[in-house]
């Protein structure tokens, strides 16, 4: 496999409802769109960078820069035998996952299409059907939260996940438990407390939550190993597993129950699979978590889920739910059922709209040839 050329684009997309965490609201998504090609053949990766850096020190700017004027010219022309060995070949660019893992999951679309494979079954992958939750950002009110899951719910989504913050937890959680009952409830703090905060965070074990998702600092291990024994409810971390010898860290002092496996947050598809492995030699479940993906991204989670140790639904919602239209046709759909058919055409296996990408596109960059 010999990548030719790559084209970068920063793409803009309105969202069909703003989306609030603790870092802030969004009214819109502007990320990096990468294209692989090769032999005739192409491949899309999405940066999950952000235009700010706030979820992470990396951003749809210094993506750019690292993927134009460092990762293109380590790979462009160069001979792999596999895409698992892209990001071997990035190594000496340290840090900087978010753009490697843009470009590799890139390739491995373009190794699959060639192959004439689904993406899936190039990663090991043994489902054909995946379990679908929904990630709902803070309201303007508890009613408004409420009537919001309710909704998710009668749409068939497996599993709601509650962002949360200092001064919206408790109140919101309860508000949940008492209009909904026992669903499968999580909730997501986004770094936004501290292991001051512990004994105010015990107070969701009355709950029976799933897990509360990185509570703590966005690189810390060992204070999450001390509140998980403050704590009954499961943490899983995200932001804190950046790389493999991050994820097996965390397991041996304790940080966690469950991690939240990103693709693009961690380097791309070769490195998921090694931290996948490691949580199912240890027995620790893994799941799919969202960074509101237009369907190119969407699709990508949804092979990574096929996996066998993601045990928990994902953040792979529907291409409607955040973009009308999304930059594929037809979108990502989830069934009554809360499910999602894994696309089973050549790699990625969806159709991108390339005058919906041309529409959204705000700047344009091709590397290699033309």
């Amino acid at each position: 496999m010999k990548i030719e050329k790559i084209e970068l684009r920063l793409i803009r997309l309105p969202l069909a409802h703003f989306f609030e965490t603790s870092f802030g609201r969004v009214y819109d998504r502007q990320f990096v769109l990468v294209t692989v090609s090769g032999s005739g053949a192409y491949g899309y990766g999405e940066c999950v960078a952000q235009s700010d850096p706030y979820y992470s020190s990396e951003t749809n700017e210094t993506a750019w820069h690292i993927l134009s004027q460092f990762i293109a010219p380590s790979i462009l022309g160069v001979d792999f035998s596999h895409p698992r060995e892209i990001f071997t070949a990035l190594r000496a660019i340290r840090g900087h996952n978010m753009a490697k893992a843009a470009v590799e999951m890139a390739a491995w679309d373009l190794y699959a299409r060639q192959a004439g494979l689904p993406l899936y079954r190039m990663l090991g992958g043994e489902r054909t059907v995946v379990e679908s939750g929904v990630s709902i950002g803070i309201q303007d009110s508890l009613s408004q939260l409420v009537d919001k899951v309710s909704s998710e719910l009668s749409a068939g989504y497996r599993r709601i996940k509650i962002k949360i913050k200092p001064e919206w937890d408790i109140e919101a959680v309860d508000a949940v438990r008492n209009h909904l009952g026992e669903i499968p409830l999580m909730v997501d703090a986004n770094a936004a407390y501290q292991l001051s905060d512990a004994s105010h965070l015990a107070k969701l074990d009355r709950y029976g939550l799933m897990m509360i998702e990185q509570p703590l600092g966005y690189d810390d291990l060992l204070d999450h190993a001390r509140l998980q024994k403050e704590l009954q409810t499961p943490i899983c971390l995200d932001e804190s597993i950046k790389t493999v010898a991050a994820a097996s860290a965390a397991l041996d002092v304790g940080a966690c129950r469950i991690i939240n496996i990103k693709a693009g947050r961690v380097g791309g598809y070769t490195e998921s699979l090694k931290i996948h492995n490691l949580c199912q030699e240890r027995s620790i479940p893994v799941w799919c978590g969202g960074m509101l993906e237009s369907g190119i991204g969407r699709a990508h989670n949804i092979h990574l889920s096929t996996l066998q140790n993601f045990l928990l639904p994902g953040d792979v919602a529907a291409s409607a739910r955040y973009y009308e239209p999304d930059l594929i046709e037809p979108g990502i759909t989830v069934d009554s059922n809360g499910r999602i058919m894994v696309p089973d055409g050549p790699g990625l296996g969806v159709n991108v709209v390339t005058d919906r990408v041309e529409r959204a596109t705000e700047r344009q960059l091709v590397l290699g040839n033309s």
